[in-house]
């Protein structure tokens, strides 16, 4: 995929036990080999492509061996189907793979939005390979709608609210058409500017955001992919958790990340995001419960009832039990930034993880 790597930035396709996945690193480095990595995990309809500037600025520090992985159904990376009854586990499994294919001893893993899920799943899997943690935007511990309060309670058993029928299926059929234009607000372009970046954060480089929709693009759509599928539910919206596909895989039936407080040995945590992420919120523009609180879904049965998610307080109450049981983290929130950090304020990013890395957290703080 020549058009769409930065100079400076190579791929390789490395054979695992369960995929071929794809990692992007920089250009005469070999991604194999012992000692400490930083990989890097994105986010959903996305790919390693996102992460470009970030694993050229970090390289170019030359204390970091970096990686960028592309998930199962996503960029370059075998379009295998994905099992949500496992939740993330497919993917935490596949990243399990590749780090016992690539050899690093212990890995810094950096995960963006749906990718930071899939970080918190690894590292419930296998704490003793992860020496930090980089939380980017993060989904919710408790997955992506259907939830109510700190402690991440289910609205109704059956996940109702999320899951593969929360989609935009205008969004789902761009996606699938390779839309690149802008002539719909459901194109990726327009989605891209409106929602990933908060609009007018910065004017993106039309260069790069040709890369970010290719990359938006290379997602896999169907029922085993994106979005997934859905069953009907008698409680509102309407629509409950399937059992394949993406979205499926962050219904509260199946995502629950909380377990992190109970690690023995808790790795140092960042947790960084934007003040106007619109995607990841209190208040998301995706949760259909806030939607409804809007009246763009009809019937909804009141904040009593149905609530929004939670997902910035969510995220805060348990890291803040981390840190009580022993771990520890530390917040930086960028003022006027939506849901990609990395992108919109890529040096402040940098300095954020690379600080970090170096001095990682004692004691939750909350830095702006």
């Amino acid at each position: 995929m020549p058009d769409v790597l930065l100079p400076g930035i190579a791929a390789t396709r490395v054979p695992t036990a369960r995929l071929a996945q794809n990692v992007l690193h920089p250009e005469g480095t070999d991604p194999a080999g012992p000692g400490e990595a930083i990989v890097f995990v994105h986010g959903n309809v996305s790919s390693a492509l996102f992460w470009q500037q970030t694993v050229l600025a970090v390289h170019g520090t030359g204390r970091h061996r970096v990686l960028a992985v592309d998930l199962r159904g996503y960029g370059d990376t075998d379009p295998q189907p994905v099992d949500a009854r496992r939740g993330v586990g497919d993917w935490a499994d596949d990243l399990g793979a590749l780090l016992d294919a690539l050899g690093p001893d212990r890995v810094h893993l950096v995960g963006w939005s749906m990718g930071a899920g899939v970080v918190l799943r690894h590292l419930l899997d296998a704490p003793d390979r992860v020496a930090s943690v980089t939380l980017v935007a993060p989904v919710s511990p408790y997955g992506f709608g259907g939830t109510v309060g700190t402690e991440g309670r289910r609205l109704a058993d059956d996940g109702a609210g999320s899951g593969g029928g929360a989609a935009n299926p205008e969004f789902v059929a761009a996606l699938a058409a390779g839309d690149t234009t802008d002539a719909a607000a459901t194109s990726p372009r327009s989605i891209l500017r409106a929602y990933y970046v908060a609009p007018g954060s910065l004017p993106l480089d039309p260069a790069l955001e040709d890369v970010f929709v290719a990359s938006m693009l290379s997602t896999r759509t169907g029922e085993d992919n994106y979005p997934g599928d859905a069953v009907p539910s008698d409680t509102w919206p309407g629509t409950a958790p399937g059992s394949r596909g993406v979205l499926n895989t962050m219904a509260p039936t199946v995502f629950d990340v909380s377990g992190i407080v109970d690690l023995p040995a808790k790795p140092p945590v960042l947790w960084i995001r934007g003040d106007a992420d619109a995607i990841v919120s209190d208040t998301s523009v995706f949760d259909l419960a806030f939607l409804g609180q809007l009246g763009a879904v009809p019937g909804w049965p009141g904040a009593e009832v149905c609530p929004p998610q939670p997902m910035v307080t969510q995220t805060r109450a348990v890291l803040d039990r981390y840190a009580a049981s022993g771990g520890a983290y530390r917040e930086v929130v960028l003022p006027g930034v939506g849901h990609s950090p990395h992108v919109e304020r890529p040096q402040e990013f940098v300095v954020a993880l690379l600080e970090h890395l170096d001095v990682p957290a004692t004691e939750p703080a909350n830095l702006t």
